[in-house]
């Protein structure tokens, strides 16, 4: 009866087609206004990161409580909570950071992954689920296990197994009761990563997706749990990225997300006996596949367009339209490290945020179709009022390539084109900048400043053809991109063109090094958070896998060392004329500390001003508290002083 009224209510649910990226429409600077509010007021920083973040997710076998990470404590543990509600449970205390926690399949034990000081050197941790002492299940510092599955008999533990020096990632067996580490595959390409997505349900096989570096070329395989015997179930002619996303109950069929439609993500089923291919979405834009309902008659899966996502179901094996959750406008997303659905199916548990709120979870029931606010992350004096949304808009750049950018307008300004704005660019760059709560974002839009976040050629989210468009070009085309940005700002008439600053982490620390170098007219002030100034020290000084990566994107170093040279900050950073905050977490393993050390030293040398902070025990991004307190307070004060 519950399966009938299911399918009753989902068929009430209205479908809603995506537009193809090629369907925007220029945005108009002239149409975008700052709207008047009485509440307008600075956010207090200390209120948006006492506002708590929330990660992972996972079903208890009976569907009574769920386990989650949160910082609720100001670091990021591992806690429980009932289904039905109530007040959280912490499971474990950790200055280090404690993720994608799930339960063992007989329900005894709760199981995490953790690191060191942001080192990403992960150990699979254990606890009693009715709470006891932690163990470390693993215990190897120089070897990273991540991404736990456990088998059906919860007796072995399949892990992503890296050693430190290694720039490739396998697949491993932990034997609980022996507590050894059993290696099933030994990559011997340097430039490819294995991650484990499912057990079969009588554990004998293991499903993992392989790929290369920088995800664009990826197969899904079936590994014999005992031989280590491969079968590759998605053999391809041609450079195509499948990924295994979720395994069917009775376990004959795969979901996968697939690039093989042009480029662009959607999602198929996988018959595994014969491999025979059958599509469920048919986009331009981002579908990727979540899970099976545990009957196996549906499957969930998100569309991200523009910037904005939706999670959606589809009927197995019928044609009947996919139809779409009612969620809020925003980032909505399946939630569920061992499965979205509840054990019953009558159940999702799904996250939803925005740019005016923060992300929490919501289970939507499948029969009320109603979604019930499961956590509140938000502290009261973020009233959303007070928070002027994002909004998307389309600008053309230097060569008419369309660019998606997320739009910050303070509410009360004057079109007078004196006030100032950021510009700020994401990692990556193969990432994408989406309708999230935007902590950085916030602090700064509530003190007057107009932001823009662009999502520049390289970008994720538009098809594959344009995220090759920045390859061995890093900080080239998809700089003018950025500095196009800068000019849509002061085209809206609200921003001075002298009082343009940027921003950004990592890859985006990389672009404000290279724009103030290349493009130092641009930009009154900027702020650099963990980015590369040099590709060589980086393959010197940084992790082997990323490595890899960095070579997929400007190729051999040897034979394309003009490239690796042009794309290098350092070759224009003496040019740069705004002052630069450098803000660096000591113990970083993607971007060292040696990158944060040359750009000072080498503005110091050039007379520029400069000032720098050093994070002890965070790694790439900043974890604990206090510090992305700190971080924010900083940089609000570097544009206080040198754009307003």
């Amino acid at each position: 009866m519950r399966i009938k009224l299911l399918a009753v209510a989902l068929a009430s649910l209205s479908f809603v087609f995506a537009r193809s990226p090629e369907d925007r429409t220029v945005t108009d600077p002239q149409s975008i206004a700052s709207v008047k509010n009485d509440k307008a007021r600075p956010i207090p920083i200390e209120d948006l990161f006492v506002t708590r973040s929330i990660t992972g997710g996972s079903w208890s076998p009976d569907g009574k409580e769920i386990v989650f990470s949160t910082n609720m404590t100001g670091r990021l543990n591992l806690w429980k909570v009932e289904s039905a509600g109530g007040w959280p449970v912490q499971l474990a205390v950790s200055e280090d950071r404690q993720t994608g926690g799930m339960w063992t399949p007989d329900g005894k034990w709760i199981l995490w992954q953790q690191d060191g000081g942001g080192n990403e050197q992960w150990d699979v941790f254990g606890i009693p689920a009715a709470g006891g002492a932690p163990v470390n299940l693993t215990a190897t510092p120089e070897i990273s296990e991540s991404g736990q599955l456990v088998s059906p008999d919860s007796t072995r533990l399949a892990v992503n197994y890296k050693p430190k020096s290694a720039s490739v990632t396998d697949v491993a067996v932990l034997d609980l009761a022996k507590k050894t580490v059993r290696n099933l595959t030994n990559d011997k390409s340097a430039d490819r990563t294995w991650a484990v997505v499912a057990w079969s349900p009588d554990g004998k096989s293991i499903y993992a997706n392989r790929q290369n570096p920088d995800g664009t070329v990826g197969e899904v395989w079936r590994i014999d749990a005992a031989s280590g015997a491969l079968e590759n179930l998605t053999p391809n002619v041609k450079p195509v990225s499948v990924q295994a996303n979720a395994l069917s109950p009775d376990g004959k069929t795969l979901l996968v997300t697939s690039n093989e439609k042009g480029g662009f993500d959607n999602v198929a089923l996988i018959d595994i006996a014969t491999k025979k291919q059958t599509w469920i979405t048919d986009l331009k834009w981002e579908a990727t596949g979540d899970d099976f309902s545990p009957d196996g008659k549906w499957v969930a899966y998100s569309i991200n367009e523009d910037g904005q996502s939706n999670v959606f179901l589809s009927p197995v094996g019928s044609n009947s339209p996919a139809q779409r959750l009612e969620l809020p406008k925003g980032i909505n997303s399946a939630v569920g490290t061992t499965g979205v659905f509840s054990p019953k199916g009558d159940k999702l548990l799904v996250s939803h945020q925005s740019s005016i709120t923060p992300n929490d979870y919501w289970l939507y029931d499948l029969e009320t179709r109603k979604a019930t606010q499961l956590s509140r992350s938000a502290l009261a004096s973020l009233d959303a009022a007070a928070l002027p949304p994002a909004q998307i808009v389309t600008y053309k750049s230097f060569d008419g390539t369309l660019i998606s950018a997320l739009l910050w307008v303070p509410f009360n300004l004057d079109r007078n084109g004196k006030n100032p704005g950021v510009v700020l660019p994401h990692g990556g760059p193969t990432g994408q900048t989406v309708d999230t709560f935007n902590r950085n974002a916030a602090a700064l839009v509530s003190r007057g400043y107009t932001l823009l976040a662009p999502n520049v050629r390289g970008s994720t989210g538009y098809g594959m053809a344009f995220q090759k468009m920045n390859y061995q070009d890093l900080g080239g085309a998809d700089l003018q991109d950025e500095v196009y940005g800068a000019k849509f700002l002061a085209a809206t008439g609200y921003v001075d063109a002298k009082k343009i600053g940027i921003a950004g982490g990592s890859y985006g620390g990389f672009m404000t090094l290279m724009a103030i170098g290349k493009t130092p007219d641009v930009w009154a002030a900027a702020v650099d958070l963990f980015g590369i100034v040099d590709w060589y020290t980086m393959l010197q000084h940084g992790d082997p896998r990323l490595q890899e990566y960095e070579k997929s994107l400007l190729g051999d170093p040897v034979k394309d060392r003009a490239v690796y040279e042009n794309t290098s900050p350092i070759k224009h950073l003496a040019k740069a004329t705004a002052p630069l905050l450098v803000l660096q977490g000591e113990n970083d393993p993607r971007v060292p500390k040696e990158e944060s050390e040359q750009v000072v030293s080498i503005l110091q040398k050039a007379g520029k001003t400069v000032d720098a902070h050093y994070y002890p025990a965070e790694g790439h991004g900043f974890l604990k508290r206090e510090n992305q307190i700190d971080s924010v307070k900083r940089m609000v004060d570097w544009f206080e002083k040198y754009l307003k």
